[in-house]
């Protein structure tokens, strides 16, 4: 099977149907463990990105937070919600099918605290430093979640 080739359908297809131009394929062994469109559009879910789905399906059917030995198709270069799964998830390979110069005259998706041109820098800024404000509130019982985790894991 072309898994290139089946990514890209799945993402035309996702177009016919009102989503957005993205899908990922997962592959191990020659054969498919997951597939999926983007279905941000259709579901009003900002975190139902192709890549996400995909590996959430891979790693169900799999029994596994790892995809070892897979390779996972893409058609756009990852965003970084994505390419953080994606470096979780641990695969062999990402094969990304266009770069965003390439796409950006034909797609846009800028929100408030997202632009394509700058949003990887973003996460190279300290947390104070980001577009999108955050605090860091610290809790006297928070660290306790990590020391029970710790005792209950001592092999981790």
């Amino acid at each position: 099977m072309d898994f290139a080739q089946r990514t890209v359908d799945i993402a035309r297809q996702n177009v016919m149907e009102g989503g957005r131009p993205f899908a990922t394929v997962i592959a191990r062994d020659g054969q498919v463990l997951a597939e999926s469109p983007n279905l941000v559009a259709q579901t009003n879910d900002p975190t139902a990105h192709a890549e996400i789905l995909a590996i959430r399906a891979a790693c169900t059917a799999v029994g596994s937070e790892h995809l070892t030995g897979a390779t996972i198709y893409v058609l756009a270069h990852p965003c970084p919600m994505c390419l953080g799964s994606l470096y979780y998830c641990s695969p062999d390979s990402v094969v990304f099918l266009t770069q965003r110069d390439e796409y950006a005259t034909y797609y846009q998706d800028n929100r408030k605290y997202f632009e394509l041109a700058t949003f990887y820098d973003e996460f190279g800024k300290s947390w104070q430093d980001r577009r999108l404000p955050m605090q860091h509130q610290p809790h006297p019982d928070a660290l306790g979640v990590y020391q029970l985790w710790q005792e209950r894991n001592p092999d981790a």
